[in-house]
């Protein structure tokens, strides 16, 4: 008898360490996805548009560094659209299988984004958007969905106003034909994208504000791409040659294709006399470069390190189920969905 009774005190002894053990090892997950109040590292799913687009590889070099500093909070995972949106579906589809805590989508197609926005909310987990900009109605019908991003009017203006200012302190050498109407072609990025359109239209638009009358040689769409950018520039110098008074780019890739074109032609070598302006947007080191040769005439920074560090604190916010711009120097702008990063002008110090 004294046997039985040391056994099943033994036996009651095991279930409740048992039991103890389970109830220390069992994990609440947040609604979230992760536990950041416990110190769990936050799991991040990167979806980007294409690796090799030199602004946003930038924006990755950034995150990478804020993952270095914050190794314990963070662990970024980065997937290669490769320009492609069914190739970016099937990587959201992989997160989502593996449980990430959050995910970051640099949208190849932002048509594509009530279909992405959906299936992301029905495994709710957060989302944040950035840089290639989907109707705010999309991002509104999730309340764990946000964008990140530049106000597209803005990098446009910028050009204009840059253009301008060259024009009239140098309106000798630009206005080669003396008519006093600036003979321009344009390389944009793609035909729909917001930021291409946007830049297209308000580059000229604040040229003709500011006094300055223009006209279209020529328009390609080069989706963004340097080599096609020196492809149309080659085709287009053949055509126009020195008619061609300015060179307006979407993007500094294109501006550098545009300068290689002009400088196989011997322009924008650095003979101030043979110099077409040429000007893009993001001010990448490539860029810069350029511009402090005098290859180039300027640029507009598209500042990939606060796009980083906002991507990282409103998405660590909203990880821990806080609102995005909690404790934060952001605000939403007046569609409430979309946090905006301002532009600056780069030219030659």
């Amino acid at each position: 008898m004294k046997k039985v009774k040391k056994l099943l005190t033994m036996a009651m002894a095991t279930v409740m360490v048992t039991a103890s053990l389970v109830g220390c090892g069992g994990k609440t997950e947040s609604p979230s996805g992760g536990d950041t109040s416990k110190g769990d590292k936050v799991k991040v799913g990167v979806c980007l548009y294409k690796f090799d687009d030199t602004y946003i590889s930038t924006v990755r070099q950034n995150l990478e560094k804020l993952q270095s500093e914050n190794s314990d909070k963070v662990e970024f995972t980065f997937y290669d659209g490769k320009g492609d949106q069914a190739t970016q579906n099937d990587s959201i589809d992989t997160l989502l299988q593996k449980d990430v805590d959050l995910l970051l989508v640099n949208l190849v197609d932002t048509g594509a984004a009530p279909t992405v926005i959906d299936k992301i909310k029905a495994a709710e987990k957060p989302v944040v958007l950035f840089n290639r900009e989907p109707s705010a109605d999309a991002i509104k019908a999730y309340d764990k969905a946000i964008f990140v991003g530049t106000n597209a009017k803005e990098a446009g203006v910028m050009q204009g106003e840059i253009l301008s200012k060259a024009w009239e302190g140098n309106k000798a050498a630009i206005d080669k034909n003396g008519d006093g109407v600036l003979q321009y072609v344009m390389l944009k990025g793609e035909p729909d994208n917001p930021e291409a359109v946007a830049r297209t239209q308000y580059s000229v638009s604040t040229l003709n504000d500011k006094g300055v009358k223009t006209e279209e040689l020529a328009l390609q769409v080069c989706n963004w791409d340097q080599a096609l950018a020196q492809n149309a520039t080659e085709a287009w110098f053949s055509k126009f040659g020195d008619k061609i008074e300015a060179v307006i780019a979407n993007n500094d890739g294109m501006a550098q294709g545009a300068i290689a074109a002009l400088t196989a032609q011997g322009y924008n070598n650095g003979d101030a006399a043979k110099t077409i302006p040429v000007i893009g947007v993001d001010a990448t080191a490539a860029a810069q470069d350029l511009i402090s040769k005098g290859f180039m005439l300027g640029s507009v920074l598209q500042d990939a390190e606060g796009m980083a560090k906002a991507l990282y604190e409103t998405g660590m916010n909203l990880a821990a189920g806080k609102g995005a711009v909690d404790g934060t120097s952001y605000k939403f702008d007046d569609s409430g969905v979309a946090v905006r990063i301002p532009y600056q002008e780069y030219i030659k110090k």
